[in-house]
């Protein structure tokens, strides 16, 4: 057992040493090659092409210490003559260097074989003739001869590859004896001498080039090799390592051990598995490489992620197993590529695959995977969520104002904003454009979703600081909660933006729950667009105007123009329900071009006397095409500018910025006059009042209506705007004013125009010249004080009048009676029957009739809801209480 242990022991004591036998011999064959190949990079082999080398130095010393010997075995020196030849080889091929420069210089041949004679024939010439001479005089000819054979044996490694210059210098070298002793059959010696050597000289020069060849070839191979390897580590490509038998490194690039923060030196002889990282997230990759290393198999792109200090780096490691020539293992060979940047752009366009490059929020691909995730939960509890669809509204004014720079400046604040909002409740994600989304996983109390959604609403809402200028945009938002809402996510989204839908409808800025009866107000919008579309295109929208009365006489001073549109189907359609649908299908800047030609051509066969205002949306006001539109109508129709006032509403100081102060400008060179709409119900303060040149203010029907009533505060709003107009130089209207004490207030507390039902409704442009043709005296007509509150709303009726059931529109309703349009010649004191739907019907009395409009009494008052709702009234959503600007 002993003898088996020992032969063991020395068995891989025998291995070791044929491995390290092994190494010795690759390394010195590496040095070899290096060396080598620094040979032919210092001395290229072109250098062969010239007769002379470069150096010729260690030939003198060469032949000093050879004529030294020779003097020794003389016990003398020689004559002078001959030890001036001597000294004149050995001068001769000190300035060896100076021959073999002036040879590579010389333009022609004779110059460069002139330098062949000075600098090899008459050298060794003279060397040859300093030894027959010196034989002469007593130095023994064995002597001399050996000096001869060494002389020549030095001039053959001077001459090395020189085929020509090493016969050259033979036949000169012996040529010296035959200048002492001459004969013919010294002559003869000599040429048979020289056509030998010429023989031999021709043989191996053919050899000499054909080795000259092979080796110009194989330096231009590893000059190739060594530059793609060069160029293949320093252009960060990749790197090369080798390890031995245990797995120690012997060699590593440079570059690698500089990105691991170590030199070469420091980490060969360390095992490889110390260049990876051996974090938990690396340990897969640590356990591949390690089992290829243990089994001796080659392996390729093995990922890794480097050991480094600093920055994550990963590499990808490639090596085979090398064998001696006795098949034994030796290590492992391999190279290395750098993935840390190809890693860094796969994490980037994942990352644009599932987040907004804008905001960093999730994008819709990221938000519709989470939505399905969570609805295909194995859970009925777990499948629960809600989503909130969220659109800013006048963002697109901002775009348009302010640039798409600015617009994306305000769509990262937006993000932050609604990240805080949310918070860890939900995820928030950026669907495009303007529009966002929330999911909040988990059942939820509707009064919880509405906190939430509502505190979105006021944190998107409160200003933004935006290129150094204060920006105000607002937020409506659509909720849809599953699996009530839908079980699906196509369904689910479709619904939150039908909820969306119907918040934008509610006036914006609010937020709203899906309805079952949204799909059917969703496709009547989409129908309504396109039948605005061809209303347009077809010329069926109308211009109405109601006349504005200066209050001190009771005249009429100017009309205020409204859009009206008679729907083939539908009717007369109010403003309120039109308007806002042009606005989000862009349509309203093609409306307001129209109206403001129609207005001008009207006002253009009135008289001089008369003014007409023309409402300008925000959208409009944001064009900087509007000046020049603005005079071209004025232009075409003759009108004069001052004739001509613009109503604008307070929504266009929203983004305070320069473009608006240019706005005002441009409109003013024009010389039209600017009147401020809807004072007092907009987002802005009074700072603007003293920017902008505006001729009027209107005071909003929100504040004249109910300013009589006891204890209202209206009066006091009506008196203050009346008199901060007053101390700006500006008029008042008084807008909306329906009763006689009413017209007798504003009157009372300033106003210097009035608009209103109490001296007209809005007519027709024939209607309106007709009127103006007259005396313009104006004369009030209506009811004393405002009657019982009335809701004003669109509903479809059935009348039901002589047995003839006849089709209406209600217009408004209160407890004590209604105004129905669509009835003609119906005599006051009729009775009637309204049936509002198949159960619910009331009686009334007609107590006027103007065109085809009535107003009904009740014969009973109704009764209202718990929540204020008339009871007759069944999930009918009111309308605004006027008809806006238009």
């Amino acid at each position: 057992m002993a003898r088996a242990k020992a032969k063991a022991t020395a068995e891989v004591d025998g291995a070791d040493l044929r491995a390290r036998g092994e190494r010795r011999g690759i390394e010195r064959l590496q040095t070899e090659k290096v060396g080598g190949l620094k040979h032919a990079i210092d001395e290229p082999a072109s250098e062969q092409n010239f007769l002379l080398p470069r150096e010729a130095g260690g030939m003198t010393l060469f032949l000093l210490v050879a004529y030294a010997m020779s003097a020794v075995a003389f016990q003398g020196l020689p004559s002078t003559h001959t030890l001036g030849a001597a000294f004149a080889s050995a001068a001769l091929f000190a300035c060896g260097s100076l021959f073999a420069a002036t040879e590579r210089r010389a333009d022609t041949a004779f110059a460069a074989r002139a330098m062949v004679v000075v600098g090899i024939l008459l050298p060794m010439a003279l060397v040859g003739y300093a030894l027959a001479s010196w034989v002469s005089e007593g130095l023994p000819w064995q002597w001399a001869i050996a000096t001869l054979i060494c002389v020549n044996a030095a001039a053959a490694a001077l001459f090395d590859m020189r085929i020509i210059s090493l016969f050259c210098a033979k036949i000169a070298s012996w040529a010296g004896f035959a200048v002492l002793m001459p004969g013919m059959l010294t002559y003869a010696a000599l040429l048979a001498a020289a056509i030998t050597l010429s023989l031999i000289a021709r043989l191996e020069w053919k050899a000499a080039e054909l080795r000259r060849l092979a080796r110009e070839a194989r330096e231009r191979v590893a000059a190739r090799a060594e530059d793609i390897l060069r160029s293949f580590e320093e252009t960060g490509q990749g790197w090369f390592w080798e390890t031995d038998r245990r797995g120690l490194i012997t060699y590593i690039s440079p570059k690698a051990a500089m990105a691991l923060g170590k030199s070469s030196d420091e980490i060969v002889g360390r095992p490889l598995s110390e260049i990876v990282d051996p974090t938990p997230g690396a340990a897969d990759a640590e356990r591949t490489l390690a089992f290829h290393l243990s089994a001796r198999s080659a392996f390729h792109d093995v990922e890794v992620r480097a050991a480094t200090t600093g920055d994550e780096r990963w590499w990808a490691l490639a090596g085979r197993p090398v064998y001696d020539s006795y098949k034994n293992f030796c290590g492992f060979r391999g190279h290395g590529t750098d993935l840390t940047e190809k890693r860094r752009s796969e994490q980037q366009v994942s990352r644009l695959a599932h987040y907004d490059s804008l905001t960093g929020l999730a994008n819709r691909v990221q938000m519709s995977q989470a939505l399905e995730q969570i609805l295909a939960a194995p859970s009925g509890r777990e499948r629960a969520c809600t989503v909130l669809m969220l659109d800013l509204d006048r963002f697109k004014h901002v775009n348009d104002t302010l640039g798409h720079p600015a617009g994306d400046a305000l769509l990262k604040q937006v993000a932050q904003r609604l990240e805080r909002a949310i918070g860890g409740a939900g995820r928030c994600g950026r669907l495009g454009g303007d529009e966002f989304q929330v999911i909040v996983p988990g059942h939820q109390d509707r009064s919880t979703l509405g906190h939430m959604a509502q505190e979105i609403i006021n944190s998107l809402s409160q200003p933004y600081s935006i290129t150094g200028q204060s920006v105000v945009i607002g937020a409506s938002v659509g909720i849809a909660l599953a699996p009530e809402h839908g079980s699906t996510s196509d369904a689910l989204i479709r619904n939150v933006d039908l909820a969306l839908y119907a918040a934008k409808d509610a006036g914006r800025g609010v937020y709203r729950f899906y309805a079952e009866d949204l799909h059917a107000a969703a496709e009547e919008r989409a129908e309504l667009e396109q039948d605005l579309r061809e209303a347009i295109a077809k010329g069926e929208l109308e211009l109405y105007y109601q006349p504005v009365v200066f209050a001190a006489d009771e005249k009429i001073v100017g009309f205020e123009a409204l859009m009206r549109w008679n729907h083939p189907k539908r009717g007369w359609l109010s403003p309120t329900k039109f308007v806002p649908i042009a606005e989000d299908a862009g349509l309203i800047d093609r409306m307001g071009q129209w109206a403001l030609r129609t207005a001008c051509a009207d006002l253009a066969r009135w008289p001089r006397s008369i003014r007409c205002a023309v409402n300008v949306s925000a959208l409009q006001f944001a064009n900087p095409e509007l000046p020049n539109i603005v005079a071209n109508a004025l232009a075409h129709s003759g009108v004069a500018p001052s004739r001509l006032e613009l109503e604008i509403t307070e929504s266009v100081f929203l983004n305070d910025n320069a473009g608006t102060d240019a706005m005002f400008k441009a409109l003013k060179r024009v010389g039209v006059r600017l009147a401020l709409d809807d004072f007092g119900t907009g987002y802005s303060s009074l700072g603007y009042l003293k920017k902008a040149p505006f001729d009027k203010i209107k005071i909003d029907r929100s504040f004249v209506q109910g300013a009589t009533e006891e204890g209202s505060r209206n009066g006091a709003i009506i008196a203050s705007i009346t008199s901060l107009a007053e101390a700006l130089h500006m008029d008042t209207t008084a807008e909306g004013v329906e009763t006689l004490d009413e017209l007798e207030l504003v009157r009372l507390l300033g106003c210097s125009h009035i608009q209103g039902y109490i001296y007209f409704k809005p007519m027709n442009a024939a209607d309106a010249t007709a009127l103006v043709s007259g005396d313009l005296v104006a004369e009030a007509d209506g009811p004393q004080c405002a009657r019982v509150p009335r809701q004003n709303l669109l509903r479809k009726v059935t009348v039901v009048h002589n047995n003839n059931r006849l089709n209406a529109t209600l217009r408004n309703i209160s407890e004590s009676g209604a105004m129905i349009e669509g009835l003609w010649n119906m005599a006051a004191g009729s009775a009637m029957r309204i049936e509002f739907s198949a159960e619910k019907s009331v009686t009334a009395q007609v107590r006027w009739s103007r065109e085809n409009r009535v107003g009904v009494e009740f014969h009973e008052p109704l009764r209202r809801r718990a929540d204020g709702s008339l009871s007759v009234l069944k999930g009918q959503r009111s309308e605004g209480a006027g008809s806006g600007g238009w």
